[in-house]
């Protein structure tokens, strides 16, 4: 009787042992190697995927169970790429750039075979365009897809509506991103020509009307240009973001002194107060003059975001893994460009639900390839840096489904339940 009693609870254990291992997953992706920054891990890792959330992260997972499965073998698993300045409310009104005009486009058909999940669409609409806006682009795409309002409350309409300071008003956009908080995460300022702070102190003072979100600042247009010390120092609050950090134009002070090439002194000072500072690659807002030196002396970026638009992604830019290629080129460690596109930016945007594989985080995630070879990365200049490396998205993961699988890495590649 002893021994049968033992033979019995022996089977019981069994059954749960093998209960457990069998586990039922959506998606389990072998294999990778996984770099989590937030949660500090980088080596060879599996990951489960259940119901839209991050199931488990561990060394070895039973994927029997499961209803796909990826194979990550020799490629990087990251959590979703996130771009916090891009431009997508795209239209047919010819006579608008960036806000229902030609200059824009939908994020679907670039983000996914990037392996970004989020976008942060820059200022193209504003308060008073931004229902819209929700309507044709948030509401209507896979991607996810936030917000800054524009200060202006048409937004990037162009020319002198952007000029427009009766149109900047703090109090309906605050009125605005309270109504919206979940697609709204701050307010940007941009293209304004005039030598006055008018457009940086109402988008602050929106800000700390919505609640304390950030503004993000595209700044300079005058000539002589304002002080981007006064900037840091005086009108800015931590928190908030310097986009077009590596720019070197006629109209705006820049980071690095062109003779000592050395980063200003303020800088560092403004960087310890907690400006954040963001790439926003753009057309002409990145020259390798400005952050190939800063680089060099350790001055990493926050963030890195492309500003991408029509003009831009077909010209120097491209798109977001294109800018991490080039800063990987110029001596940025691999697990700091994750960060930068990854865990940095979802705290900037205070998202902090997103840019990581906790266990019950939303599961969007990329899985990277490198490919070697002799590649070239130039800027609007004309300026060329080599590199050997260049980053290629394999698969797309978004709210625990594949949406981007380049060369049929998922098995089965289509998940069709009975």
């Amino acid at each position: 009787m002893k021994v049968s009693r033992k033979l019995f609870l022996l089977s019981i254990v069994c059954c749960i042992g093998i209960a457990v291992n069998a586990q039922s997953y959506d998606i389990v992706i072998k294999g990778g190697h996984v770099i989590d920054p937030k949660n500090a891990i980088d080596g060879i890792m599996d990951v489960a995927i259940k119901d839209g959330s991050i199931s488990l992260v561990d060394s070895k997972i039973d994927a029997s169970g499961a209803n796909q499965v990826v194979d990550a073998t020799g490629l990087y698993v990251v959590p979703g790429l996130i771009d916090i300045h891009t431009h997508h409310y795209w239209g047919t009104n010819l006579d608008q750039a960036y806000m229902d005009g030609p200059n824009a486009f939908p994020p679907d058909g670039f983000t996914f075979r990037n392996g970004i999940t989020t976008i942060v669409d820059a200022g193209s609409p504003g308060w008073a365009t931004f229902e819209k806006y929700k309507k044709q682009t948030i509401d209507l795409s896979k991607t996810r897809v936030l917000a800054f309002l524009n200060i202006v409350g048409q937004g990037m309409r162009g020319g002198v509506y952007e000029q427009n300071t009766s149109d900047m008003d703090p109090r309906m956009a605050a009125l605005m991103a309270k109504r919206y908080k979940d697609d709204v995460v701050g307010f940007k300022v941009a293209h304004f020509e005039g030598a006055d702070w008018t457009p940086v102190d109402h988008a602050v003072e929106a800000g700390e009307l919505a609640g304390g979100i950030p503004v993000m600042i595209d700044f300079g247009g005058s000539n002589p240009p304002l002080s981007i010390k006064e900037l840091f120092l005086t009108h800015l609050r931590p928190g908030d973001i310097f986009t077009h950090c590596f720019a070197q134009l006629n109209s705006r002070e820049y980071l690095v002194d062109l003779k000592s090439q050395k980063v200003k002194p303020f800088v560092y000072e403004a960087r310890d107060k907690g400006i954040v500072f963001d790439v926003g690659y753009g057309g002409i807002s990145f020259a390798y003059s400005q952050a190939i030196p800063a680089i060099k002396e350790g001055f990493y970026p926050n963030t890195l975001s492309t500003d991408i638009h029509i003009g831009s992604m077909n010209a120097a830019m491209k798109d977001l893994l294109t800018v991490m290629d080039k800063f990987i080129a110029m001596g940025m460690d691999f697990n700091s460009v994750i960060k930068a596109v990854t865990w940095e930016p979802a705290k900037v945007i205070k998202r902090e639900e997103l840019g990581h594989l906790s266990v019950g985080a939303p599961a969007d995630v990329a899985i990277l390839g490198i490919r070697k070879g002799n590649f070239g990365f130039f800027d609007y200049t004309g300026h060329r840096e080599a590199g050997d490396k260049r980053l290629e998205c394999e698969v797309t993961i978004r709210d625990g489904k594949v949406v981007y699988d380049l060369n049929g890495k998922t098995t089965p590649i289509y998940y069709r339940p009975k």
